[in-house]
């Protein structure tokens, strides 16, 4: 019954915001933000809630699960990760921080549309509303699509840090010019962001190889990380992002090794152990970081490791930005 309520309350907003009658329209005009009409509350991410108005982080789920080309279920992640979140210890002992003294906001999750481009104009105006109220939007997919959604809502001025197995820059695949396999290359051309660097590429086309040296879009491969080890890695990380006074930040799981991620929508052999990727990932984590995303898990595919591994990925993700707040 809760769950029709919900929906029902979203309807009953929706046909308020989108009525053609001039009271309608002066109810839109008075009041009714876009992550009131496009979000419905879910379970609460790590069990502690603050509210929206004094929280410094704020959690929003988009269950977008359309453009799929393996694997599909990851329309199920942002609910298994939150569950996953009650139910593993909060403190961070990379950052000496617990998750739960962070001001953390959780939105619920978004309200899918039945075509792409209207779910992704959604998610980029309630992006845009979370960083107006100058809070860091923290956003759980959902296929990788999202990304190319959210970066609409942020704009050019920042680089794009991404954690990934694939560089996702087809021109276009099965047909479709905007899915998980090409968000990254309209990205490149329709927002052109001051800098993007792909961490943990393993697999390709030659196309996407092209692309990528011809926008001079650098990517550090999981043997290039391997050879270099985690220290020199992570210096050539700071070097490479130096300039850049914003930083977003892309999580696709598969940039693990399916051993330690095994339910992801596309997983590639060979990939980053669980300690790397961390190290790595705190380097990226800085004062600098104005919002970032988790994405491509699809729980059913195994009995919840992938799922507890991303809640941890959030939680190291949001203590090392908060340690760097505090200086």
């Amino acid at each position: 019954m809760l769950g029709n309520k919900s929906i029902s309350q979203g309807v009953e907003k929706t046909f308020r915001f989108s009525g053609s009658h001039n009271q309608n329209s002066r109810e839109a005009e008075v009041g009714v933000s876009y992550h009131e009409l496009f979000v419905s509350p879910s379970p609460v991410f790590t069990g502690v809630q603050r509210t929206f108005e004094e929280a410094e982080y704020v959690i929003l789920g988009a269950p977008l699960d359309v453009t799929s080309t393996y694997r599909s279920g990851s329309r199920f992640a942002p609910l298994t990760i939150r569950e996953a979140s009650l139910n593993i210890e909060s403190y961070s002992f990379r950052a000496g921080i617990d998750v739960e003294d962070l001001k953390i906001h959780d939105l619920g999750d978004l309200h899918i549309a039945g075509e792409v481009d209207e779910t992704l104009k959604r998610l980029e105006l309630v992006t845009k509303d979370i960083l107006r109220a100058k809070k860091m939007p923290v956003i759980i997919g959902g296929e990788h699509t999202i990304t190319l959604g959210i970066m609409r809502g942020i704009g050019e001025k920042v680089a794009l840090v991404s954690f990934d197995a694939h560089l996702d820059m087809r021109s276009e695949y099965t047909g479709r010019t905007v899915s998980h396999t090409t968000f990254m290359r309209r990205i490149s051309e329709q927002i052109n962001p001051e800098k993007i660097l792909e961490i943990g590429t393993r697999a390709a086309c030659k196309e996407e190889l092209d692309y990528a040296k011809k926008s001079n879009i650098q990517f550090l491969t999981v043997q290039q990380i391997r050879k270099d080890g985690v220290e020199r890695t992570t210096e050539k990380i700071e070097t490479l992002l130096a300039d850049y006074e914003k930083i977003y930040l892309t999580i696709d799981m598969d940039v693990l090794d399916p051993a330690f991620a095994p339910a992801v929508q596309n997983p590639e052999p060979d990939g980053l152990d669980v300690h790397v990727f961390l190290d790595l990932l705190c380097q990226v984590c800085d004062h600098r970081m104005i919002a970032f995303d988790l994405v491509e898990v699809a729980p059913h595919y195994d009995n919840g490791i992938t799922a507890i591994q991303a809640a941890k990925t959030i939680f190291e993700a949001l203590c090392q930005v908060e340690k760097a707040k505090k200086g």
